[in-house]
């Protein structure tokens, strides 16, 4: 993301010592340096909290102004970069974690954390609970994917909190990795979801359950304008996870390696359709950048003049459609060779493996072909008449059962 930056500064002061340029047009060109971005993507995992202290979310640079003004950061807190995970937090206190109220959106400077809570019924405000951690990790797998994604993180487990990303208008994805456990069909955040993608042109990826329930009722992986995630065993046999909602939109990756909520630089490995989902987010987030970069854009979300388009670029026009075709496009179904009847997996059936995986499985090496076929370079072929006409009729039973 700082390449262009440095290029840039690189060319302004090699101008500079070669006499090209006067004192004044020198000055306006560096001040013009200092306000480059270049492309980026927000992405808003909605969860338990985040360890702001992880190694993992850590970075040297600073975020500019403009950015900061459009995410609606009104606190800005330093965090402490010696002692432990207990000692940094002991030391922020007084100037940071008891300073925290509803609705303040918070930059953790030194780390690319930017934080909210919308409802004032936490112990610590936006930090992950010492009791908890899964949304540390759960932020640890959209980082994973994409190292230079901007975190709009949101605190809670409701309509407020994904409200609280869906109406900001620089977030690009929504990632939510919690709901009714068996996908039990009852009322969950569908309507906030819907506003992000429907009124507001974000993504939104929801975790399917983690049971074999079919996850076209279930209220965060369900709805139509949803991305519904089930998990597989990737780097295993690519097989579908026995625990792990069927007939959803894809399939991603079910155990991932992920930080540490109460340490700085710890990890640990852990499974779940929670996981799978924010590891999509990180993928999405990582095609928006590139497509961006590719195309001179670098603004952000779909609000406002940007008309409803995510990528709003020199000759390049993307919608949310438009991410959600290119990856349908590209999910693929693994071979029945590979998998191992010790696995603990489910083999994918040659029959239909629409009703287990959706499309299909989607990892890293999706995101190459995503980038290409948006940008015309490489287009993608269609997919078989039979996987079409069976999410086909997945989306028809969601749209009837959601509206």
């Amino acid at each position: 993301m700082k390449v262009l930056t440095t290029l840039i500064s690189i060319l302004v002061i090699s101008a500079s010592l070669a006499g090209c340029m006067d004192e004044s047009e020198g000055e306006a060109d560096l001040v013009l340096v200092e306000d480059l971005f270049g492309a980026f993507s927000v992405v808003a995992p909605i969860d338990t909290g985040i360890n702001v202290y992880h190694n993992h979310f850590s970075m040297n640079d600073s975020y500019p102004q403009w950015l900061l003004d459009g995410l609606g950061v009104n606190m800005v807190c330093e965090i402490s970069k010696n002692g432990t995970w207990q000692e940094r937090y002991e030391s922020d206190r007084g100037d940071c974690w008891d300073q925290i109220g509803a609705g303040d959106i918070v930059w953790f400077k030194g780390s690319r954390i930017i934080g909210t809570t919308p409802e004032d019924n936490t112990d610590i405000p936006i930090l992950d609970d010492p009791s908890d951690g899964h949304g540390t990790a759960v932020t640890g797998a959209v980082i994973d994917a994409n190292p230079d994604a901007v975190i709009f993180f949101v605190e809670g487990f409701s309509d407020a909190a994904v409200l609280a990303a869906a109406n900001q208008p620089l977030v690009d994805v929504i990632s939510t990795s919690f709901g009714p456990i068996g996908s039990i069909p009852v009322p969950g955040i569908e309507d906030a979801t819907r506003v992000a993608v429907v009124e507001n042109g974000k993504i939104h990826t929801g975790a399917a359950d983690n049971t074999p329930s079919p996850a076209v009722q279930d209220s965060t992986a369900g709805p139509p304008w949803s991305i519904g995630i089930s998990g597989y065993a990737e780097e295993d046999d690519d097989q579908k996870e026995t625990m792990s909602g069927s007939y959803p939109d894809i399939a991603a990756d079910w155990t991932q390696e992920l930080p540490n909520h109460d340490d700085i630089d710890g990890y640990h490995t852990t499974s779940g359709t929670s996981f799978a989902t924010p590891r999509t987010a990180g993928i999405l987030s990582l095609v928006l950048t590139s497509l961006r970069n590719h195309s001179g854009d670098i603004g952000s979300g779909a609000f406002g003049d940007r008309e409803g388009l995510l990528v709003n670029g020199t000759n390049l026009s993307i919608t949310n459609d438009d991410i959600r075709d290119s990856l349908n496009l590209s999910a693929w179904y693994p071979s029945f060779s590979t998998w191992n009847p010790s696995s603990g997996t489910l083999p994918i059936s040659p029959v239909a493996p629409c009703t287990q995986v959706g499309w299909g499985v989607v990892n890293m090496s999706n995101a190459g072909p995503m980038i290409l076929h948006l940008l015309g370079d490489s287009v993608m072929p269609q997919r078989p008449s039979d996987v079409v006409a069976c999410m086909e009729a997945n989306q028809a039973i969601r749209e009837a059962y959601w509206g």
